[in-house]
Protein backbone atom coordinates (compact mmCIF):
# COMPACT_ATOMS: atom_id res chain seq x y z
CA UNK A 1 0.00 0.00 0.00
CA UNK A 2 1.36 3.51 -1.23
CA UNK A 3 2.14 5.76 1.45
CA UNK A 4 0.42 9.52 1.23
CA UNK A 5 2.09 12.50 2.19
CA UNK A 6 1.48 16.09 2.67
CA UNK A 7 4.29 18.08 1.97
CA UNK A 8 4.14 22.10 2.89
CA UNK A 9 6.55 24.91 1.68
CA UNK A 10 6.19 28.44 0.76
CA UNK A 11 9.10 28.46 -1.80
CA UNK A 12 8.09 26.71 -5.53
CA UNK A 13 11.66 25.68 -5.84
CA UNK A 14 11.46 23.63 -2.64
CA UNK A 15 8.25 22.20 -3.55
CA UNK A 16 9.90 20.72 -7.23
CA UNK A 17 13.12 19.68 -4.97
CA UNK A 18 11.39 17.45 -2.97
CA UNK A 19 9.03 15.98 -5.73
CA UNK A 20 11.99 15.00 -7.57
CA UNK A 21 13.63 12.99 -3.94
CA UNK A 22 10.01 11.40 -3.88
CA UNK A 23 9.92 10.46 -8.18
CA UNK A 24 10.25 6.48 -7.80
CA UNK A 25 10.20 6.20 -4.35
CA UNK A 26 7.15 4.40 -3.77
CA UNK A 27 5.34 7.58 -1.86
CA UNK A 28 2.53 9.95 -3.43
CA UNK A 29 2.44 13.08 -1.79
CA UNK A 30 0.11 16.51 -1.92
CA UNK A 31 1.90 19.70 -2.46
CA UNK A 32 0.72 22.92 -0.50
CA UNK A 33 2.37 26.17 -0.33
CA UNK A 34 1.25 27.80 2.77
CA UNK A 35 0.30 26.40 6.37
CA UNK A 36 -3.26 27.68 5.71
CA UNK A 37 -3.89 25.59 2.87
CA UNK A 38 -2.28 22.54 4.71
CA UNK A 39 -4.73 22.50 7.52
CA UNK A 40 -7.33 22.93 5.15
CA UNK A 41 -6.45 19.61 3.20
CA UNK A 42 -5.73 17.93 6.45
CA UNK A 43 -8.89 18.65 7.75
CA UNK A 44 -10.47 17.39 4.01
CA UNK A 45 -8.62 14.54 4.11
CA UNK A 46 -8.61 13.36 7.72
CA UNK A 47 -6.70 10.04 7.77
CA UNK A 48 -5.63 9.91 3.96
CA UNK A 49 -1.79 11.29 5.07
CA UNK A 50 0.14 9.12 6.53
CA UNK A 51 2.76 11.64 7.13
CA UNK A 52 3.36 15.49 6.85
CA UNK A 53 6.81 17.25 5.62
CA UNK A 54 6.53 20.81 7.05
CA UNK A 55 8.69 23.38 6.38
CA UNK A 56 9.13 25.50 9.57
CA UNK A 57 9.76 29.48 8.36
CA UNK A 58 6.15 30.61 6.44
CA UNK A 59 4.43 33.44 6.36
CA UNK A 60 0.96 33.56 7.54
CA UNK A 61 0.84 29.86 9.71
CA UNK A 62 4.44 29.54 10.23
CA UNK A 63 5.64 25.77 10.56
CA UNK A 64 5.83 25.40 14.63
CA UNK A 65 2.32 27.28 14.52
CA UNK A 66 0.78 24.32 12.47
CA UNK A 67 2.86 21.95 14.30
CA UNK A 68 1.09 22.37 17.48
CA UNK A 69 -2.33 22.78 15.80
CA UNK A 70 -1.65 19.14 14.10
CA UNK A 71 -0.21 17.74 17.95
CA UNK A 72 -3.15 19.10 19.76
CA UNK A 73 -5.63 18.01 17.96
CA UNK A 74 -6.36 14.52 18.78
CA UNK A 75 -7.59 13.43 14.72
CA UNK A 76 -4.11 14.21 13.95
CA UNK A 77 -1.54 13.93 16.98
CA UNK A 78 -0.03 10.30 15.68
CA UNK A 79 0.46 12.29 12.25
CA UNK A 80 4.88 11.98 12.08
CA UNK A 81 5.94 14.83 10.81
CA UNK A 82 9.35 16.01 9.91
CA UNK A 83 10.24 19.47 10.18
CA UNK A 84 12.55 20.58 7.32
CA UNK A 85 14.21 23.94 7.37
CA UNK A 86 16.97 26.10 6.83
CA UNK A 87 16.66 27.34 10.73
CA UNK A 88 18.81 25.07 13.03
CA UNK A 89 19.94 26.79 15.48
CA UNK A 90 20.14 25.14 18.92
CA UNK A 91 16.62 26.34 20.53
CA UNK A 92 15.00 26.29 16.79
CA UNK A 93 16.05 22.61 16.83
CA UNK A 94 14.34 21.88 20.52
CA UNK A 95 11.38 24.15 20.36
CA UNK A 96 10.54 21.40 17.17
CA UNK A 97 11.35 18.51 18.85
CA UNK A 98 9.97 19.50 21.87
CA UNK A 99 6.74 20.31 20.03
CA UNK A 100 6.54 16.99 18.54
CA UNK A 101 8.34 16.73 15.65
CA UNK A 102 9.29 13.60 15.20
CA UNK A 103 12.85 15.00 13.25
CA UNK A 104 14.13 17.83 12.46
CA UNK A 105 16.23 17.71 8.77
CA UNK A 106 18.09 20.91 7.86
CA UNK A 107 18.39 22.20 4.16
CA UNK A 108 20.17 21.49 2.27
CA UNK A 109 19.44 17.62 2.60
CA UNK A 110 20.12 14.47 0.34
CA UNK A 111 17.43 12.70 -1.09
CA UNK A 112 18.59 9.35 0.63
CA UNK A 113 18.62 10.74 3.83
CA UNK A 114 15.28 12.51 3.15
CA UNK A 115 13.60 8.96 2.11
CA UNK A 116 15.57 7.50 4.93
CA UNK A 117 13.64 9.68 7.57
CA UNK A 118 10.58 9.08 5.76
CA UNK A 119 10.40 5.19 6.22
CA UNK A 120 11.55 5.97 9.47
CA UNK A 121 9.00 7.35 10.53
CA UNK A 122 6.49 5.75 8.94
CA UNK A 123 7.65 2.60 10.24
CA UNK A 124 7.18 3.50 13.98
CA UNK A 125 3.89 4.96 13.18
CA UNK A 126 2.09 1.83 11.79
CA UNK A 127 4.03 -0.13 14.34
CA UNK A 128 2.79 1.98 17.37
CA UNK A 129 -0.92 2.12 16.04
CA UNK A 130 -1.00 -1.74 15.06
CA UNK A 131 0.57 -2.41 19.02
CA UNK A 132 -1.79 -0.10 20.79
CA UNK A 133 -5.24 -1.18 18.47
CA UNK A 134 -4.15 -4.55 19.55
CA UNK A 135 -3.76 -4.28 23.09
CA UNK A 136 -6.84 -1.93 23.60
CA UNK A 137 -8.87 -4.63 22.27
CA UNK A 138 -7.31 -7.22 24.49
CA UNK A 139 -6.79 -5.68 27.96
CA UNK A 140 -9.64 -3.96 29.22
CA UNK A 141 -9.32 -5.26 32.10
CA UNK A 142 -6.08 -3.84 32.57
CA UNK A 143 -7.78 -0.99 34.88
CA UNK A 144 -8.25 -3.41 37.97
CA UNK A 145 -4.25 -3.97 37.96
CA UNK A 146 -2.70 -2.72 41.13
CA UNK A 147 0.98 -4.88 40.94
CA UNK A 148 2.57 -7.10 38.84
CA UNK A 149 6.30 -7.70 37.63
CA UNK A 150 7.06 -8.62 34.16
CA UNK A 151 10.15 -10.33 32.33
CA UNK A 152 11.12 -9.25 28.44
CA UNK A 153 14.30 -9.90 26.33
CA UNK A 154 13.08 -9.23 22.98
CA UNK A 155 12.76 -5.56 21.30
CA UNK A 156 9.48 -7.31 20.04
CA UNK A 157 8.30 -7.80 23.74
CA UNK A 158 9.01 -4.49 25.13
CA UNK A 159 7.11 -2.77 22.32
CA UNK A 160 3.53 -5.60 23.14
CA UNK A 161 4.21 -4.69 26.69
CA UNK A 162 4.40 -0.87 26.46
CA UNK A 163 1.36 -1.22 24.56
CA UNK A 164 -0.39 -3.27 27.37
CA UNK A 165 1.21 -1.04 29.57
CA UNK A 166 -0.13 2.67 28.45
CA UNK A 167 -4.13 1.19 28.40
CA UNK A 168 -4.04 1.54 31.99
CA UNK A 169 -3.36 4.95 31.22
CA UNK A 170 -5.26 8.67 30.47
CA UNK A 171 -3.42 9.04 26.93
CA UNK A 172 -2.28 5.64 25.92
CA UNK A 173 -0.61 7.06 22.90
CA UNK A 174 1.89 9.19 24.66
CA UNK A 175 2.38 6.41 27.86
CA UNK A 176 3.55 4.33 25.09
CA UNK A 177 5.64 6.57 23.46
CA UNK A 178 7.53 6.53 26.92
CA UNK A 179 7.31 3.41 27.75
CA UNK A 180 8.22 1.69 24.34
CA UNK A 181 11.40 3.90 24.42
CA UNK A 182 12.95 3.18 27.67
CA UNK A 183 12.31 -0.75 27.59
CA UNK A 184 13.99 -0.47 23.82
CA UNK A 185 16.81 1.22 25.84
CA UNK A 186 16.78 -1.88 28.35
CA UNK A 187 16.98 -4.59 25.51
CA UNK A 188 19.07 -2.69 22.96
CA UNK A 189 21.52 -0.69 24.90
CA UNK A 190 21.38 -2.47 28.23
CA UNK A 191 21.10 -6.42 27.81
CA UNK A 192 22.46 -6.07 24.31
CA UNK A 193 25.29 -3.45 24.21
CA UNK A 194 24.58 -1.69 21.45
CA UNK A 195 26.34 1.36 21.79
CA UNK A 196 24.58 5.40 20.57
CA UNK A 197 27.53 5.75 17.84
CA UNK A 198 26.44 2.31 16.55
CA UNK A 199 22.55 2.47 16.35
CA UNK A 200 23.17 5.51 14.15
CA UNK A 201 25.53 3.69 11.87
CA UNK A 202 22.82 0.44 11.64
CA UNK A 203 19.90 3.22 11.37
CA UNK A 204 21.25 4.75 8.56
CA UNK A 205 21.46 1.95 7.13
CA UNK A 206 18.72 0.08 7.55
CA UNK A 207 20.92 -2.77 9.65
CA UNK A 208 19.57 -2.39 13.12
CA UNK A 209 16.85 -4.94 13.31
CA UNK A 210 19.04 -7.66 11.73
CA UNK A 211 21.75 -6.57 14.08
CA UNK A 212 19.56 -6.45 17.04
CA UNK A 213 18.48 -10.22 15.86
CA UNK A 214 21.85 -11.04 15.11
CA UNK A 215 23.36 -10.17 19.35
CA UNK A 216 19.85 -12.08 20.91
CA UNK A 217 20.71 -14.72 19.66
CA UNK A 218 24.51 -15.06 20.52
CA UNK A 219 25.10 -17.16 23.85
CA UNK A 220 25.94 -14.77 25.95
CA UNK A 221 22.80 -12.64 25.61
CA UNK A 222 20.24 -15.56 24.93
CA UNK A 223 19.46 -15.88 28.76
CA UNK A 224 19.35 -11.52 29.67
CA UNK A 225 16.51 -10.52 30.52
CA UNK A 226 14.95 -7.35 31.74
CA UNK A 227 12.63 -6.85 34.76
CA UNK A 228 9.78 -4.66 34.87
CA UNK A 229 7.77 -3.94 38.05
CA UNK A 230 4.78 -1.83 38.18
CA UNK A 231 3.08 -0.56 41.12
CA UNK A 232 -0.31 1.81 40.60
CA UNK A 233 -1.89 3.86 43.11
CA UNK A 234 -5.20 5.97 42.74
CA UNK A 235 -2.90 8.83 41.78
CA UNK A 236 -0.14 7.23 39.42
CA UNK A 237 1.29 4.66 37.21
CA UNK A 238 4.71 3.81 38.82
CA UNK A 239 6.95 1.70 36.40
CA UNK A 240 10.39 0.40 37.31
CA UNK A 241 12.90 -1.15 34.37
CA UNK A 242 16.08 -3.00 35.17
CA UNK A 243 18.13 -4.18 32.52
CA UNK A 244 21.51 -6.83 32.83
CA UNK A 245 24.10 -4.23 31.56
CA UNK A 246 26.84 -1.98 33.37
CA UNK A 247 24.37 0.87 33.25
CA UNK A 248 25.24 4.03 30.73
CA UNK A 249 26.00 7.71 31.40
CA UNK A 250 22.39 8.71 31.30
CA UNK A 251 22.80 12.67 31.86
CA UNK A 252 23.03 13.90 29.06
CA UNK A 253 20.06 12.23 27.50
CA UNK A 254 17.36 13.56 29.78
CA UNK A 255 17.16 16.59 27.49
CA UNK A 256 17.67 17.13 24.06
CA UNK A 257 21.26 18.33 22.42
CA UNK A 258 22.31 19.88 19.71
CA UNK A 259 24.76 18.43 18.62
CA UNK A 260 22.93 14.88 18.58
CA UNK A 261 20.14 16.93 16.64
CA UNK A 262 20.36 14.83 13.07
CA UNK A 263 21.48 11.82 14.79
CA UNK A 264 18.84 9.11 13.52
CA UNK A 265 18.76 8.06 17.15
CA UNK A 266 19.38 9.60 20.47
CA UNK A 267 15.95 11.51 21.48
CA UNK A 268 13.80 8.75 22.97
CA UNK A 269 14.68 9.25 26.25
CA UNK A 270 13.95 13.22 26.11
CA UNK A 271 10.67 12.51 24.32
CA UNK A 272 9.64 10.00 26.99
CA UNK A 273 10.60 12.79 29.45
CA UNK A 274 8.85 15.54 27.71
CA UNK A 275 5.57 14.17 26.48
CA UNK A 276 4.90 10.64 28.89
CA UNK A 277 5.81 11.49 32.35
CA UNK A 278 5.81 12.81 35.29
CA UNK A 279 9.20 12.01 36.08
CA UNK A 280 11.81 9.64 35.46
CA UNK A 281 14.79 8.70 37.66
CA UNK A 282 18.03 6.70 36.87
CA UNK A 283 19.26 4.84 39.78
CA UNK A 284 22.70 3.39 40.64
CA UNK A 285 24.55 3.02 37.26
CA UNK A 286 21.95 3.37 35.08
CA UNK A 287 20.82 0.13 34.29
CA UNK A 288 17.32 0.83 36.69
CA UNK A 289 15.07 3.36 35.50
CA UNK A 290 11.75 4.30 37.27
CA UNK A 291 9.30 6.61 35.44
CA UNK A 292 6.14 7.70 36.85
CA UNK A 293 2.98 8.60 34.43
CA UNK A 294 0.18 10.55 36.31
CA UNK A 295 -3.15 8.77 36.50
CA UNK A 296 -5.03 11.57 36.78
CA UNK A 297 -5.97 13.03 33.04
CA UNK A 298 -3.48 16.54 32.41
CA UNK A 299 -0.80 15.94 34.92
CA UNK A 300 1.47 14.21 32.62
CA UNK A 301 2.92 16.30 30.60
Amino acid sequence: MTSHLLVVDDEPINLEIIEEYLDGSGFSADFRSSGERAWEALEQGLHCYDAVLLDRMMPGLDGMSLLRRIKHDPRFANLPVIMQTAACSPQQIREGLEAGAYYYLTKPYEREGLLAIIRAALADARERRALMEREAERWRGIHFLQEARFSIRTVQEAGQLAAFLAQACPKPDTAHLGLSELMLNAVEHGNLGISYAEKARLKQSDAWHREVERRAALPENQHKRVAVCVTRTPQALVVRIEDQGPGFDWQPYLDFSPERAFDPNGRGIALARLMSFSSIEYLGSGNVVQATLALNDGENP
